[in-house]
């Protein structure tokens, strides 16, 4: 039995899991540590990912028990028919309730595990675009090493309507809101005060099963971001 990754969902041919944070989703030649596709492969033998995480983000991820249902959910994210909810906590507070990064994402031309939106990007540029709404603003008690003084976050709610790799990171870096504790995208940031972790969640993926019946799958925020907003 899997005892460690909560299963949100489940019938015949999809499983939704609620991914923790510091949990690879594929093997990497690397590491020989577990990943999501090992806690699933001894239950569900043909199991497959049908999209990823990032290492430390959280939340609701799909799994495909068999081939049919990772060629059809598949073709939903690539018609992009999927609605994915992200929650984020980004550094400083914005001039607009809610915007839309509209901007192509292709390589860094300085670090092979990143990836840059605007001036210096390399390789081939892909669409890419997010929305955001701030649901909250709060200033964490840590002081911040720049200026002394507590530092500014912003609660987000995050509408990915592309799946590029690191999207929502790439995004509010383009933008100077990068995410709390986000060691590739900005080293150098504070963390606010109890936050261990990238500030990036899964909070809700809403999908057709095989039956074509749409299902919504959510996941609780993470206690350290409730203890950051309430």
């Amino acid at each position: 039995m899997i005892k460690k990754i909560k299963i949100l969902y489940e019938d015949a041919n999809i499983l939704a899991i609620e991914k923790p944070s510091g949990i690879l989703v594929h093997p990497d030649e690397h590491s020989k540590e577990k990943t999501i596709l090992d806690f699933f492969k001894e239950e569900y033998p043909k199991v497959e990912v049908v999209h990823r995480l990032d290492r430390e983000t959280s939340g609701v991820m799909l799994l495909a028990k068999n081939k049919k249902a990772y060629e059809f959910l598949k073709g939903q994210f690539q018609t992009r028919t999927v609605k994915k909810i992200y929650n984020a906590i980004v550094f400083g507070y914005f001039k607009n309730e809610r915007g839309v990064i509209n901007k192509p994402i292709g390589r860094s031309p300085v670090d092979f595990r990143r990836h840059l939106a605007g001036r210096g990007a390399r390789g081939e540029l892909r669409d890419a675009i997010t929305e955001y709404k701030v649901l909250k603003e709060f200033t964490s008690p840590q002081p911040s090493p720049y200026k002394g003084e507590g530092e500014k976050f912003t609660y987000l709610e995050v509408k990915p309507k592309t799946g590029r790799t690191h999207q929502i990171r790439v995004h509010m870096k383009y933008i100077s809101h990068p995410i709390a504790c986000d060691s590739l995208y900005n080293p150098n940031g504070s963390c606010p005060k109890g936050l261990t972790r990238l500030a990036l969640h899964s909070q809700s993926v809403e999908f057709k099963n095989l039956k074509g019946k749409v299902v919504k799958v959510e996941s609780p925020l993470p206690l350290q971001f409730r203890k950051l907003i309430k």
